[in-house]
């Protein structure tokens, strides 16, 4: 069986750019075009760069962690025979969301967000949200900081440290998670079907301004906001012994 073409991307980094070096020399580079299997270097924030880059191509992407954090990446074994490792990885299919922001000055915005979609008031003024599900208003009025949408997958990021819940990988499910909110004091957000098509309405953007950010995508002095998740998917590799699905298991039980 011949080798897979690897395609290596780099963080800035020095340990990944070091890594780079190394991989190539050993098993080649292949551009992702070309390739068989994508390979990020970095922490999550660069596995997130890769997806919204080369998503598209349709590719199982195998990360390895030279950064800071590194949820969605494997561990960095320069010992271990990498096209082996390949072989044996097993796939988590990630969907990620769609959104779609139409803005004050008449802009309409598409993002995709593998983790999350989140809507942030931009002033000191707090924000005031309404939020439809499927077309029917849920909640008139969210008072707060502002309020997010979660995927599986992201669930574990910003969502969690917003006292959202973890939602198990293959679920589908989603998770609706209120920012700091002032009103209504008691509601703690929501879990919701994958196909649910959510709306947040920005009821007053002149004086109380709300940007949105679709992972790392910000899009200020938004009106309307829609969510829906993606039918399409890619798929992250994961040694069997530490897959995702398992250590999104595992948050779950940290104290």
């Amino acid at each position: 069986m011949s080798s897979p073409r690897i395609a290596f991307l780099a963080s800035s980094a020095a340990p990944a750019q070091q890594a780079l070096a190394e991989l190539t020399a050993r098993y080649g580079q292949w551009q992702p075009e070309q390739a068989d299997v994508l390979c990020p270097l970095g922490g999550d924030g660069f596995m997130l760069q890769t997806l919204h880059r080369h998503g598209d191509l349709g590719l199982p992407v195998f990360g390895l962690k030279l950064g800071t954090v590194g949820f969605l990446m494997n561990q960095h074994r320069p010992e271990d025979d990498l096209c082996q490792r390949l072989a044996g990885g097993q796939p988590a299919h990630l969907h990620p969301l769609e959104m779609t922001a139409f803005t004050a000055g008449g802009e309409q915005v598409s993002e995709r967000a593998y983790n999350d979609v989140s809507m942030l008031r931009q002033t000191r003024q707090a924000a005031h949200i309404g939020i439809d599900l499927n077309g029917q208003e849920r909640l008139p009025e969210l008072v707060g900081d502002g309020v997010l949408v979660a995927s599986p997958a992201g669930s574990t990021a910003y969502n969690y440290s917003a006292h959202g819940p973890v939602l198990p990988l293959g679920s589908q499910t989603i998770a609706l998670t209120p920012l700091a909110a002032y009103r209504p004091r008691r509601w703690r957000g929501a879990i919701l079907k994958a196909n649910t098509v959510v709306r947040f309405r920005v009821l007053d953007p002149v004086k109380r301004p709300v940007s949105v950010t679709a992972d790392s995508h910000e899009t200020r002095d938004v009106l309307q906001v829609t969510i829906v998740q993606s039918q399409r998917h890619v798929s992250l590799l994961f040694d069997p012994e530490h897959n995702l699905e398992e250590r999104i298991l595992n948050e779950q039980f940290l104290s």
